[in-house]
């Protein structure tokens, strides 16, 4: 993967300097601690957190969403979907849930509290007027917006330097949903890596800024740990990127030419062959190494 930083920050928390604190506000779900504690107090340490808004989805949002996903599909791709969805709480949730409650402390342990004067705002549509207030009375150079839902011109047009994702997959080629995952389940494994992109009225088609991502071990890690560390271990870098942008010194990466595809919920037949393929690669990989 090229373009933009990789690799795992080491060392302290970056700190910005004296007078040089961009304003950021942070979009989130209720419920995604890993965001709604860890990355705001990430935020708060190397930024003026200036708000929270949390988000709290209703039955008829995920509804809507399921609506969708079964007429983009088809009913037999959605039985997939569905299938994936038992087998990951039947097998895969618990450890992962572990990971996710190691890895918040960890960041716990790394940043303070957030600030009990930073307002915190909950909506259920980060569209709706109260929000849009919200957001302008905090008046937020840059906003991280951690949610499912597509924000509205009149939303992520109201900071002054944009309004940035951390999508966990790499645009062009793996917009929308899982990115990580389709991408490994494709065997494209240079392309598993997070992106920063700045929103625009698409879906995940704004400029992109950089990719980030880390030595990852197809085998042994699911890929809600890929999909979460492509982010978490490069936090430094990304910041200093967010930085950048907003003094205007960031130029976007040039991704014309490349191939775009947006991507679903993950199938559980593409999942059980990507661990095939991917122990096979890793028998072939210890092979090579074995006989050199």
């Amino acid at each position: 993967m090229t373009g933009g930083p990789t690799g795992r920050d080491e060392g302290a928390a970056a700190r910005p300097a004296a007078g040089d604190r961009m304003r950021t506000l942070l979009i989130c779900h209720d419920g995604a601690e890993l965001h709604r504690d860890g990355l705001a107090r990430w935020l708060a340490a190397t930024s003026d957190l200036a708000g929270v808004v949390v988000l709290h989805e209703g039955g008829g949002t995920l509804w809507k969403r399921a609506k969708r996903q079964l007429k983009r599909d088809g009913p037999l791709r959605f039985l997939d979907v569905l299938a994936f969805r038992l087998y990951y709480r039947l097998f895969l949730s618990a450890r992962d849930e572990a990971w996710k409650r190691g890895r918040l402390a960890q960041l716990q342990a790394r940043y303070p509290e957030v600030p009990t004067d930073v307002p915190v705002a909950h909506f259920k549509n980060p569209n709706a007027p109260e929000c849009e207030r919200f957001i302008r009375d905090c008046r937020p150079d840059v906003m991280l917006a951690l949610c499912k839902q597509l924000l509205k011109p009149n939303i992520f047009s109201v900071p002054t330097a944009g309004t940035f994702v951390l999508h966990p997959g790499v645009c062009p080629e793996y917009r929308n949903a899982h990115g990580c995952f389709w991408a490994l389940a494709n065997g494209d494994l240079d392309k598993v890596g997070m992106t920063l992109l700045r929103i625009d009225a698409g879906v995940d088609t704004g400029p992109v800024y950089g990719y980030f991502t880390y030595d990852y071990d197809e085998v042994a890690e699911s890929h809600i740990v890929i999909q979460n560390r492509v982010t978490l271990d490069n936090l430094d870098a990304v910041m200093r990127t967010l930085r950048a942008a907003w003094r205007g010194e960031a130029e976007p990466i040039d991704t014309r030419g490349r191939p775009s595809a947006t991507w679903g919920q993950p199938w559980l037949t593409s999942y059980l062959k990507w661990k095939l393929n991917a122990r096979r690669r890793s028998r072939r990989a210890s092979h090579r190494a074995a006989v050199s």
